[in-house]
């Protein structure tokens, strides 16, 4: 087993390059199928054309941004008392970059498969199905290559010039062995490949129900989990780790699986809940906010108990660093995971071609089934991510406190309490800008519209074509524009505490603030983001498939008053499953990373 704690980072660096040849093979073979006729393929050109335009928006941002946080960077490793080698910088460009490579390929082709799935799911479900999951996993297998590849190739880099070479996580800075340091990486490598090899196994059959298309997605998810599993147990006895943390990893990954499902029974409408929330449509849209906001807070309960369970058996089976690796386990199919996330839209999209080129029910029938179905599948990818994202960031915690030196804590502890108060406030706070930033955003589009109807000749009469990158770059502006502050107070709030705190060591002021309300700002920020995040996600799945469940006949079908007051609720849902609730995970990681980041000012 030598030769593999030695090489691997060489092993997982050519297992992400084999992952990138299957991306490639997966997108030339969605190019071959069939794009549709004339009419589908200029629908689906107008929605690529506005995706260009929004990546050439977004990335200038992203690049402006990038350029600020390397100069900061750079400025932080030069000054005293900061642990922070410059190499950070090449880290933190290293992993913009990859981000920005996976999302440019992701995007480029979500927006060829549309019409391509449209047209395979005129012929079968299963053709419509193959074409969708198979440009799905072209996202989710470049996303995971990448980042072993950036990570693989940065251990090369530095490990001649870090400490430590602790490069992989908080946990492995509890746990320096090599072994210690070889095993996630061989994990994430091999989950990698069996990913890869179960999305072979999606497969379903003509007029197969929605329970059967959850079904045929949990065969490829759930053979991956039983196979890494394995992996994980023969992996931990061969490089002498204890089957501690193999029980550990196990604990992450079968949190990640419960997790999914319990996002399954509250948001698809195969079941109860969300067959409920479209009954009480019939009351009107008041009653169904009501009712999808109560069933988002009950959501709520089973994957708490979950995290729970699963943190207590990682940290008692390997302390520490089993709740690191409890993430990593948790993330360890994220090739196939991310694959069914990122087939929703593209489902989606199909289905509004299908529907503007008229190629009638049965085609549209298809394509509900295959958009319901990736509503569920987009729920249960953020309840993966979140229910990582608190590990991650409970091991960042720790690790903050281990940095500052803190050896107790008093629970009543003024400033600790204080803490508490400020990190549950933030996520509300947070949601709020990120709701309301939709809201002005969406107006500015509403305005553009109807300023092109005025003044576009035979616009309003199908003659003329609307200027799509116009409303896209108006869209993008504004919500860049609108997310700046909330950006800001994820990465200002730590800064002054810890300024704060630091400037007030040695004065009167010590007992007002402290390391302790920092620690207190990160658990408070942690449980409420959570809560709330696992809350949107799954309300806002539950009224999409609500509306799709009565638009496919039930409780009067299209056009009925229930179906009126479910898409009230559906668009009420749209921002908290798409933007509050997946930008909350977003929010607990950089809170923790930045107080990570500062944490020596306060040794």
């Amino acid at each position: 087993m030598e030769f593999f704690v030695e090489n691997a980072r060489w092993i997982v660096s050519v297992i992400a390059l084999g992952g990138l040849v299957f991306a490639f093979r997966q997108r030339a073979w969605v190019m071959q199928q069939d794009a549709g006729t004339d009419l589908m393929q200029e629908i689906a050109r107008a929605v690529q054309q506005g995706a260009a335009a929004f990546l050439r928006r977004e990335y200038i941002y992203v690049a402006i941004f990038v350029v600020l946080v390397s100069a900061l960077l750079l400025l932080l490793s030069s000054t005293e008392g900061f642990d922070l080698s410059p190499w950070t910088v090449v880290a933190f460009v290293s992993g913009a970059l990859a981000s920005g490579l996976a999302g440019f390929f992701g995007m480029q082709i979500a927006v060829r498969a549309n019409s391509r799935t449209a047209q395979a799911a005129a012929k079968s479900l299963d053709g419509g199905l193959r074409v969708a999951f198979a440009s799905g996993s072209v996202m989710g297998t470049t996303v995971v290559s990448l980042a072993l590849l950036g990570i693989g190739i940065l251990i090369v880099v530095l490990s001649g010039v870090a400490a430590t070479g602790d490069t992989l996580g908080i946990g492995i800075a509890q746990n320096k062995s090599r072994e210690a340091q070889a095993y996630p990486l061989l994990i994430a490598g091999l989950g990698l490949i069996v990913s890869i090899g179960c999305t072979f196994l999606v497969r379903t059959q003509e007029g197969a129900t929605q329970g059967q298309l959850l079904g045929s997605l949990r065969r490829g998810l759930y053979t991956a989990s039983a196979i890494i599993a394995v992996l994980m147990i023969v992996v931990a006895l061969l490089l002498d780790l204890g089957i501690g943390v193999a029980v550990a990893a196990i604990a992450g990954l079968a949190a990640g699986a419960a997790i999914g499902f319990s996002t399954e029974y509250f948001t698809s409408d195969n079941y109860r809940p969300t067959r409920h929330l479209a009954e009480s449509s019939e009351g009107g849209p008041a009653i169904v906010i009501i009712q999808g906001i109560a069933l988002g807070m009950l959501s709520v309960v089973v994957p708490a108990l979950i995290v729970i369970v699963a943190t207590l058996a990682a940290y008692t089976s390997a302390g520490l660093y089993g709740v690191a690796i409890a993430a990593v386990g948790m993330l360890s199919t994220l090739g196939i995971t991310l694959a069914t996330d990122a087939y929703g839209p593209v489902a989606d999209n199909a289905g509004g071609i299908a529907e503007m080129s008229h190629m009638g029910s049965e085609v549209r029938a298809r394509t509900d089934a295959l958009d319901a179905l990736g509503n569920t599948t987009a729920a249960v990818g953020k309840g993966f991510a979140i229910g990582s994202a608190l590990m991650t960031a409970l091991a960042l915690i720790a690790a903050f406190v281990s940095v500052t030196g803190i050896r107790q804590i008093n629970i009543l502890d003024a400033r600790l309490i204080t803490g508490f108060v400020l990190g549950g406030m933030l996520p509300l706070l947070f949601s709020a800008q990120t709701m309301t930033a939709v809201g002005k955003a969406a107006r500015g589009v509403v305005v553009e519209v109807r300023r092109q109807f005025r003044e576009i000749p035979g616009l309003m009469e199908g003659t003329a074509k609307p200027d799509y990158a116009r409303c896209v770059a108006i869209s993008t502006d504004n919500a860049i524009r609108q997310m700046i502050l909330p950006g800001a107070l994820a990465v200002a709030v730590p800064v002054l505490l810890i300024l704060g705190a630091r400037l007030a060591r040695g004065t009167d002021f010590e007992r007002l603030l402290g390391a302790e309300t920092i620690v207190g700002m990160l658990i408070g920020s942690l449980l409420v983001a959570f809560l709330v995040a696992v809350l949107m996600a799954n309300a806002g799945g539950a009224w999409d498939n609500a509306k799709k469940y009565i638009e496919r006949g039930n409780l009067g079908g299209k056009g009925s008053d229930a179906h009126k007051a479910a898409v009230v609720g559906d668009t009420v849902g749209d921002p908290f499953k798409d933007t509050s609730g997946p930008s909350l995970n977003i929010l607990l990681k950089l809170l923790a990373i930045v107080s990570l980041v500062m944490a020596p000012l306060l040794k």
